[in-house]
C-alpha cells in the first residue's frame, strides 16, 4: 500500500490539475493516486498516516461545497463525516489555490480551515510556504509570515506554480521521512 494519500477538494477542477501534478511528480510506490473527497471513503482516507490535502477558496473565503454554489459535495461536507476521528501519529501538509487579484482580501483562506480541523484532531501540520513573492492583503492562512501550506495562484502566477509545487514537495517529502523520484 501505499504510504501517502493525496485527496481534494474541487469546483472547477484546477485544485485536482494540481493533484495530478503532485503525483507526477512522486514515486508512484509512495503515493496513491489523487482521490476528491466527494468520492473518498473515511476508511480509506484514515488508512494513511501521510496525507497531502489540497482545497481552492471560493467566493468569500469558503471551502468548497454546496453553501458555496459547488456542483457537488465537496471538503464542507466530508469534513463532518471525519467527526472526532483522531489524527494523532497523521502528518499532513496542505496546499490551496486562490486568486489574490480578485480575492485580495481572503486570498487562499480555506487553508486555514483544513489546518485548524487537522490541528485541532491531533495531526501535526507540516509544510509551510513564505509570504514572499505575493501581492494579496489578507488571508487567514497566514502565520508569522508564512502561509500554513502552499499557496498557489494558477489566475495571476502559474508561471510560478512548477517551480513552487517543486521546492514544497521537497521540504514535506524530508518531513514525511521519503524521497522524491
Amino acid at each position: 500500500m501505499a504510504k501517502i494519500g493525496l485527496f481534494f477538494g474541487t469546483d472547477t477542477g484546477k485544485t485536482r490539475k494540481v493533484a495530478k501534478q503532485i503525483k507526477k511528480m512522486f514515486n508512484d510506490d509512495l503515493m496513491a493516486a489523487p482521490v476528491n473527497v466527494n468520492r473518498a471513503s473515511i476508511d480509506e482516507f484514515m488508512s494513511y498516516d501521510f496525507l497531502i490535502l489540497g482545497t481552492p477558496t471560493l467566493g468569500d473565503g469558503l471551502l468548497p461545497g454546496l453553501s458555496a454554489d459547488c456542483g457537488s459535495e465537496s471538503w464542507e461536507e466530508f469534513l463532518p463525516k471525519l467527526g472526532e476521528k483522531d489524527f494523532s501519529g497523521k502528518t499532513i501538509a496542505l496546499f490551496g489555490l486562490g486568486d489574490q487579484v480578485s480575492y485580495s482580501l481572503e486570498f487562499v483562506n480555506a487553508i486555514s480551515d483544513l489546518y485548524d480541523f487537522f490541528e485541532e484532531r491531533g495531526a501535526k501540520i507540516t509544510g509551510r510556504w513564505p509570504v514572499e513573492g505575493y501581492d494579496f492583503e489578507e488571508s487567514t492562512a497566514v502565520v508569522d509570515d508564512h502561509f500554513l501550506g502552499l499557496a498557489l495562484d494558477l489566475d495571476n502566477q502559474s508561471e510560478l506554480t512548477e517551480k513552487r509545487l517543486n521546492a514544497w514537495l521537497v521540504s514535506i517529502s524530508d518531513e514525511f521521512g521519503l524521497s522524491l523520484s
